[in-house]
């Protein structure tokens, strides 16, 4: 099951040194053989989680919940997270999460991680032999997404994006309806988002007891410890750590436009808009963007807002949105049809969680709802749309060929990231 994995020696040389021990076996207990709700322990999914602050623990508590999984190890810089929630799920707690991938007794991970270490953390997972679950962003850079895509591709792994949407009826209902054609060819689709924000101190105070800054720091560069820096917001708006709502929270509905239609698909991608970077303060990601986006020939107008997609097409329009209550129709009588099956209907998933474990069992990558192919297709709309503001250029984007058309030296450097050595993609 774990062929071609890397050895412990080899996980323990991809950066900083780890500290010295063997890797813990997991105990089989008394509730080995299982029971009506549990599945013998032969039969379940092996889980490590990493990164288990106020988003991990959020889905820590499904998974350990789940019949066919069982979580043995948690990975945390934060020693009393770390130390709680190993004692949740009986099992090992880990400082330094690559002494947790070295195990031979781990399925897959969840890496609910702030955004810098997801791609990392995820390519040596798939590097190791294990699927991950990988909450957004995926990468700080296109060229991360496209390393994670061949790691996994490579590994033949599951992966899953933290698009919970895709596990929700009324989602696919309304994104299945515009791939059959209820609204007529596809013309124009604008998605919108939670903006960002200007702010954060950038006075150093001492690191907490218990945080191994260093560690959390992992890929990105040192810079002095804030209160903001490793809490939400600031998380998301240090564009060391991310790129922001551009693609922390446009995940969401950039997922639904590709899950929706093949619009990113059709043609070039051209790209222009405007946005805020603050001068002052610790965050300084871009806010406040208006993106012009041409896909093909189908216009996408990508801004701040709530948080939907809406697909405007030659015969009216559907709206796709988490709130149910925000899923909308040109006419109300086109979300109350029920298509009929079709070879290429999509994934029906009901909870999201539970199709990662399903799709592990399975060892097959393509039964996972939110696969690592559109993720990618998403996350990429939303780092061109971050290279268009800091340049201030029209930049143009083979989306089949992954390369960029149109762009100047500067764009084309921005496609990379810098990272801490030793760390490596």
């Amino acid at each position: 099951m774990r062929e071609n994995r890397l050895t412990r020696r080899d996980l323990l040389k991809t950066a900083c040194a780890a500290a010295a021990g063997a890797a813990v076996p997991y105990v089989i207990t008394s509730t080995a053989l299982g029971d009506e709700k549990t599945a013998p322990a032969s039969d379940r999914v092996t889980i490590g989680h990493i990164g288990v602050g106020s988003r991990g623990r959020q889905l820590f508590g499904p998974i350990h919940a789940l019949g066919d999984a069982q979580i043995v190890a948690v990975a945390d810089c934060y020693e009393d997270r770390r130390d709680s929630m190993a004692k949740v799920c009986k099992g090992k707690a880990y400082r330094d999460f690559r002494e947790m991938l070295a195990r031979d007794d781990i399925d897959a991970v969840v890496i609910a991680t702030p955004d810098h270490q997801h791609v990392p953390i995820a390519i040596m997972a798939a590097r190791a032999g294990k699927s991950a679950y990988v909450e957004k962003p995926l990468g700080l850079s296109i060229e991360q997404d496209l390393a994670c895509l061949e790691a996994f591709a490579k590994g033949k792994k599951v992966f899953q994006y933290g698009t919970q949407q895709r596990s929700m009826p009324h989602c696919r209902l309304g994104c299945e309806l515009v791939r059959r054609g209820a609204i007529g060819k596809i013309r124009k689709i604008e998605v919108d988002c939670p903006n960002g924000s200007q702010g954060g101190s950038t006075a150093e105070v001492p690191v907490p007891k218990g945080l191994d800054y260093d560690m959390w720091l992992g890929p990105a560069p040192v810079t002095p410890y804030t209160v903001d820096r490793c809490t939400p917001p600031g998380t998301y708006f240090i564009y060391d750590q991310s790129i922001g709502y551009l693609g922390g929270w446009g995940a969401h509905p950039l997922d639904i436009m590709v899950w929706g239609s093949n619009a990113d698909l059709s043609g070039p991608i051209t790209v222009e808009g405007t946005g805020v970077i603050p001068k002052e303060g610790l965050y300084d990601v871009v806010y406040n963007w208006d993106m012009k986006i041409m896909l093909g020939d189908v216009e996408l107008v990508f801004r701040p807002g709530s948080d939907r997609t809406k697909f405007i097409g030659a015969d009216g329009w559907i709206q796709v949105a988490r709130d149910p209550n925000n899923t909308l129709a040109s006419d109300p009588a086109i979300l109350k049809s029920t298509p009929a099956p079709d070879k290429n209907e999509l994934l029906v998933s009901t909870n999201h969680q539970d199709n990662f474990i399903q799709a592990v069992k399975l060892g097959d990558p393509k039964a996972a709802v939110s696969n690592l192919v559109d993720t990618v297709r998403s996350d990429i709309i939303s780092h061109l749309s971050d290279i268009a503001v800091r340049t201030g250029e029209k930049i143009a984007w083979d989306p089949i060929e992954h390369k960029l058309l149109a762009g100047s030296d500067k764009a084309k450097a921005m496609l990379s990231r810098p990272m801490r050595a030793p760390w490596t993609l």
